[in-house]
């Protein structure tokens, strides 16, 4: 389709639309009227967007607030290159200014590993996700429970029921 087939469907499906609305009042010798207006505003849309995208704007040049050396200068926080303010994390800091972390990084040419947490911010996460037990394998509790059972219990039935709920520490 050209440019003009299509600038001619969209002017007749618009007039379309204008004379699906109820509150329209008009006469059969109105609408060619209206067709061609709307065909003449679709054209002029058209010609302006297409002159607006050959009048391309060239890429806008970021200068950072610091550079890259100074931003992760300590490792209690990462210092911005948008504002220069200290944070712990960026993620959330980026987001309200429309930036990912890839296109961050894109824009003030940092390398691919540059971090979007501080050192210590991310050591004292790891510390509690480590205390709390993530990480481990998802069997080790059972099976140590099973140890203890198996060493404590020489004989079935409720004694053993009884040692492996203490040693799960489901005990009633």
């Amino acid at each position: 389709m050209t440019a003009e087939t299509n600038t001619v469907e969209l002017a007749t499906e618009l007039t379309i639309a204008w004379l699906g609305n109820p509150n329209t009042r008009t006469s059969a010798d109105d609408v060619p009227a209206f067709l061609r207006s709307m065909h003449e505003a679709v054209a002029r849309l058209d010609s302006s967007a297409s002159a607006q995208a050959d009048a391309e704007q060239p890429a806008q040049d970021y200068t950072p607030a610091v550079t890259a050396r100074k931003s992760l200068a300590s490792k209690d926080h990462i210092i911005s290159m948008i504002d220069g303010k200290p944070y712990k994390t960026l993620r959330r800091h980026l987001s309200t200014n429309g930036l990912t972390p890839e296109e961050y990084r894109a824009r003030y040419n940092l390398k691919a590993d540059y971090p979007m947490v501080a050192e210590t911010y991310s050591e004292a996460r790891r510390a509690m996700a480590k205390s709390i037990g993530l990480g481990r394998k998802a069997g080790t509790k059972v099976e140590q429970a099973a140890e203890v059972v198996t060493a404590k219990v020489k004989r079935g039935g409720k004694a053993a029921l009884d040692a492996a709920k203490q040693a799960l520490g489901t005990a009633e």
